[in-house]
C-alpha cells in the first residue's frame, strides 16, 4: 500500500468522526484539537455558538477540542467555514524557518465519510496562507459532494491519471489526464469518478483577503 493512499490508517464511527489508531494519526488529532480551540476562544465563540455557525454538533465539537476523534473532511470544511479561517488553520503547525521536506510517510491525509476520496496536503500548515496546494485520490465510482467555499474561494484542478466528472452548480464538465480546469468554488461542486480505476488529481485552492 502506498504512503500517499492511507497514511492515517481510520474507521468510521457514527457521526462523522474517525477514531485514529496510528501515530500520525494521533499527531493530526492534537494538533487540530489545540488550533480548534485557540481559534474558538479567540474568536470569542461558545460551542454552542460555533456549532449554530457550521451546523456540526456541538457535542461533536467537544470531542474533536478533547482530541478523542478527528472530523472527516467535510466537517473540517464546515468548521473552518464556520470560524471564517481557511481550512489549513486547523491543521497548522507551530512556525520554523528554513526549508521544509514533507516525507510522504508523515503526510496529513483526511479522509470523506464513505472513504472515496482522499485528500492530501502538499504544503507545511504554517501560519496564514492565502492558497494551498493537495493531492486528490478519488476512488473507482467514488463521487464526493463539497459544500460552497466563503466567498471568493477559487480551485484549479489538474487530473493526472484516470477521468473526472466536476459539477460546478448547474454545470459538468468531463476531464481526461493532463486536463486542467479552474473554477469559483464558492458555489456548490462536485467530484466524480465514472471509470473502474481510481483518479489522480491536484488541486490548488485561493483564498481571497476574506478569509481570517
Amino acid at each position: 500500500m502506498d504512503a500517499w493512499t492511507m497514511v492515517s490508517k481510520v474507521e468510521q464511527t457514527s457521526d462523522g468522526l474517525d477514531p485514529l489508531i496510528s501515530e500520525s494519526g494521533d499527531y493530526i488529532t492534537d494538533v487540530v484539537k489545540e488550533n480548534l480551540k485557540l481559534i474558538r476562544h479567540t474568536k470569542g465563540f461558545s460551542l454552542d455558538k460555533l456549532a449554530n455557525r457550521c451546523g456540526v454538533s456541538r457535542a461533536m465539537l467537544s470531542q474533536i477540542e478533547q482530541g478523542k476523534s478527528v472530523p472527516t473532511i467535510s466537517v473540517l470544511w464546515k468548521i473552518a467555514n464556520g470560524l471564517n479561517v481557511p481550512f489549513s488553520e486547523l491543521l497548522k503547525e507551530k512556525n520554523q524557518d528554513g526549508i521544509h521536506i514533507l516525507k510522504a510517510e508523515n503526510s496529513k491525509v483526511l479522509y470523506s465519510n464513505s472513504k472515496v476520496f482522499a485528500s492530501r496536503a502538499l504544503f507545511p500548515f504554517l501560519g496564514n496562507r492565502k492558497t494551498e496546494f493537495y493531492e486528490l485520490i478519488l476512488k473507482p465510482g467514488g463521487h464526493e459532494v463539497a459544500e460552497p467555499h466563503k466567498t471568493g474561494t477559487t480551485e484549479n484542478l489538474v487530473v493526472v491519471s484516470g477521468k473526472l466528472r466536476l459539477r460546478v452548480g448547474e454545470k459538468v464538465v468531463e476531464l481526461e489526464p493532463k486536463d486542467s480546469v479552474f473554477f469559483k468554488a464558492d458555489v456548490s461542486h462536485e467530484y466524480s469518478n465514472p471509470t473502474d480505476q481510481e483518479t489522480l488529481m491536484y488541486l490548488v485552492m485561493d483564498y481571497t483577503d476574506e478569509i481570517g
